[in-house]
């Protein structure tokens, strides 16, 4: 066998001990970097897609990277009764497809869709799509503070792709006909030869349908897909905080050929509040006080997350930064319930009435303080 002109491994930036995980996610990375979606009329970028998916094809598959590796060291190798080598016998050299090997492209082709949402094409070569779920979608929804605390229900849009409803999918003006795609010949897919590989994947030009509109579909200029909103509700657990998910059954991306939407997945993040801070189940405040409150004592309202105000006996000599707690008063989450920390800052007098110096004065006077 020739020796490969290309390093798989390189391709995807991983070294050769690097396992599955590694090797899925060095790919969906590159894969979403350089996808035609993307890029589009970037030729540089298509023909990089094209390698990282003949890499990924190839090393995701146990077997195929077993008998790569074996190739690339140089040693022999055995596959359906015939001996393969690096050296080719004389007259040439023995040509093998990965095609043929047990289990085909299904990494791969099931990874692709499930990235680009792209649908399957029946085992014979027809053009028709199988029925396949659609894929989950991921959202970041931000809510208020006291709806954290509190609970209740947050109306939200969100974005995602789907077929166009007008074309069904296939790009074309309704009542003209499509054309093969001169990219794969209508076959939906494309071959690369390397050395003595022949890889397949999805033509990234009509993603895999075999054929392109003839006449673009007005609604979608020929993309076959549309980008839109959906307004949605979600109800929100009571005491949830930031990066507490929830799943939306059957609010995601439409499946091709009739299958189930997928999911969508929420993270929430929990707003700021201008007053309470949140640590655990406990309310942190900060209240204000003068000298004259936290010299003599005094009585102060606070405002609690329950929406009640709680009088809070400040004691004579009280420091700044004291903090009192007020039991109860803080976030409830399955059935456990936090504290309420009062945090009191004693605020200097900037301005003195002539009634409020002259009392300041004979305090100091009393005091001896005074210069």
């Amino acid at each position: 066998m020739a020796p490969a002109r290309k390093d798989f491994y390189q391709i995807l930036g991983v070294n050769e001990k690097a396992g599955d995980e590694t090797i899925k996610k060095a790919y969906r990375k590159l894969a979403k970097e350089y996808h035609p979606d993307a890029n589009r009329g970037d030729k540089k970028a298509a023909e990089q897609f094209k390698k990282v998916g003949e890499a990924y094809s190839v090393l995701s598959d146990p077997t195929k990277r077993s008998q790569y590796d074996q190739m690339r060291s140089g040693d022999a190798f055995s596959m359906g009764g015939t001996r393969y080598s690096n050296r080719p016998p004389q007259g040439g050299h023995q040509v093998f497809s990965f095609e043929d090997l047990e289990g085909g492209f299904g990494n791969f082709s099931d990874l692709f869709s499930s990235l680009f949402d792209l649908g399957k094409r029946a085992s014979s070569g027809t053009q028709n799509r199988r029925r396949e779920s659609g894929r989950n979608l991921e959202y970041v929804l931000e809510i208020p503070f006291l709806t954290a605390v509190h609970g209740g229900k947050v109306s939200f849009d969100v974005s995602f792709t789907e077929d166009c409803v007008t074309c069904g999918g296939n790009g074309a003006k309704p009542g003209t006909e499509s054309q093969r795609c001169p990219e794969c010949g209508g076959t939906g897919d494309i071959s690369f030869g390397q050395g003595g590989f022949a890889v397949k994947r999805p033509c990234p030009a009509c993603f895999s349908r075999g054929r392109i509109s003839g006449v673009p579909c007005g609604s979608c200029a020929g993309q076959g897909a549309l980008r839109q909103q959906r307004k949605l509700q979600v109800r929100v657990p009571r005491g949830v905080d930031t990066g507490a998910r929830v799943q939306l059954s059957g609010q995601g991306v439409k499946g091709h050929g009739g299958g189930k939407r997928g999911n969508l997945i929420i993270t929430f993040k929990v707003e700021p509040h201008r007053f309470f801070k949140r640590q655990g189940l406990d309310v942190h405040v900060v209240v204000p006080i003068n000298i004259v409150q936290a010299t003599l004592g005094t009585k102060i309202k606070v405002q609690t997350v329950s929406g009640q105000k709680v009088i809070l006996k400040i004691p004579e000599g009280t420091k700044s930064g004291t903090k009192f707690r007020i039991r109860d008063q803080g976030v409830e989450k399955e059935g456990v319930l936090g504290d309420q920390y009062v945090e009191v800052l004693v605020q200097v007098l900037e301005e003195l009435s002539e009634e409020e110096q002259q009392a300041m004065e004979e305090f100091a006077t009393v005091r001896g303080k005074r210069d």
